[in-house]
């Protein structure tokens, strides 16, 4: 099944799901479709052209005549689509589901929710994460792209939305939101497209991207460009082997950077049984082996140069702009900012700071805190305690 939009683009369902109209209502019990916007060629904000441009995405809710009952919710950095509702029964519940669905605090009964990958999603290979990056096959060369892939910044994720938006007849989004690189997105957007957007909403995020995050991320990507195998990102051929152990330990520092100690407590100083590392350089603390599984498994699971390509994404937040300040001059009125106040990737002064910014523009910004021992990880699942102050601020 496909639907065109007037830019050319196409949004067709992912084999094996039912057809359905884009717009249509969930089912009661929350299952949701994954679906597929094509299209056929997109101009980078650098210049350069991207082919047979494809991104997952998927809805709740129906798209009321006027086209102005919209919700986009952009996704975290190591995220995905699945925001909310589940893709089949008794499968694992979208990172939202807590606060997005029927009667929930964004309430699908009343708006049309769309999420998407973004490009250079580091989620591939999984079926379930459709985007375009450099692990895509280059129909010039009929090989992965690797390190040629055009350069995507953040507001290319934003140009991309925008083009599905229009393809699925939204005039308007009464919400932007969305968690850590999320809440760039959603600040992005309110610079890009300020008249097409009522609310804004940026969880443990959107404050300026200074020298402090540029460095991080920096040595968020160092493990994988130290590795061997990853040989200036030319490792998808026959016989080559993916660049892991950098990635394993890249998520080593994203994992442990997002975290607040609190969430470690129960780790404390013990020692992997059976090891002893006052007499042996090699034995392990518990907290290095969990480290060193949990960033295995996730290297497992995604892509080192995709990963690479969302480093410079971020780090690209707001650059068409002389300042911060300047970026949201001309943003929607109407904010609600929520930090984690233990958060170590976006500091509360941080935040604080953004608050100030908007309401030196004359924004009228409310504030909220999403709490609990994970640190910057709380705003992806700590949400439901806002339940009241988000339908608050949503619905008037």
């Amino acid at each position: 099944m496909l639907r065109r939009d007037l830019l050319g683009g196409v949004a067709t369902i992912l084999p094996g799901a039912a057809l359905a109209q884009a717009t249509a209502p969930a089912a009661a019990d929350g299952i949701v479709e994954k679906r597929v916007f094509e299209m056929a060629s997109y101009a980078t904000r650098g210049g350069a052209t991207i082919p047979n441009l494809r991104v997952g995405y998927q809805t709740m809710g129906t798209l009321n005549p006027a086209g102005t009952n919209a919700v986009l919710v952009c996704h975290f950095f190591s995220g995905d689509s699945h925001a909310f509702g589940r893709y089949e029964a008794g499968g694992p519940a979208g990172y939202w589901d807590a606060i997005i669905g029927a009667g929930k605090a964004i309430d699908t009964n009343r708006y049309f929710v769309v999420s998407a990958d973004c490009l250079v999603n580091v989620n591939v290979p999984n079926a379930r994460t459709v985007t375009t990056g450099p692990a895509t096959l280059n129909p010039a060369t009929g090989k992965p792209w690797g390190m040629d892939f055009p350069v995507i910044a953040m507001r290319d994720f934003i140009e991309v939305q925008k083009a599905l938006l229009d393809s699925l007849g939204v005039k308007k989004l009464h919400m932007v939101t969305g968690p850590s690189n999320g809440a760039l997105q959603t600040v992005e957007w309110a610079a890009a497209y300020p008249n097409f957007i009522e609310r804004c909403m940026p969880v443990i995020g959107g404050a300026e991207f200074d020298a402090w995050m540029i460095g991080w991320l920096n040595i968020w990507e160092a493990p994988i460009k130290l590795d061997p195998n990853w040989r200036n990102g030319d490792y998808y051929g026959a016989g080559r082997e993916a660049p892991l152990r950098g990635l394993a330990e890249a998520w080593k520092i994203v994992t442990l950077h997002a975290m607040d100690r609190a969430a470690l407590t129960a780790q404390g100083r013990k020692v992997v049984e059976g090891q002893n590392p006052a007499r042996n350089i090699n034995d392990q603390y518990a907290i290095e082996k969990w480290l060193d599984e949990r960033g295995m498994a996730r290297a497992r699971t995604s892509d080192a140069n995709s990963f690479i390509y969302m480093v410079r994404a971020n780090q690209l937040f707001l650059n068409e702009y002389a300042s911060y300040e300047a970026a949201l001059a001309r943003a929607p009125h109407r904010w609600l900012v929520i930090p984690s106040p233990n958060d170590h990737v976006f500091l509360p002064d941080a935040m604080r700071e953004m608050v100030e910014t908007l309401r030196r523009g004359g924004k009228a910004v409310q504030q909220a805190e999403v709490r609990g021992p994970l640190g910057h990880l709380n705003g992806v699942v700590g949400m439901a305690p806002l339940t009241e102050q988000i339908r608050a601020f949503i619905n008037n």
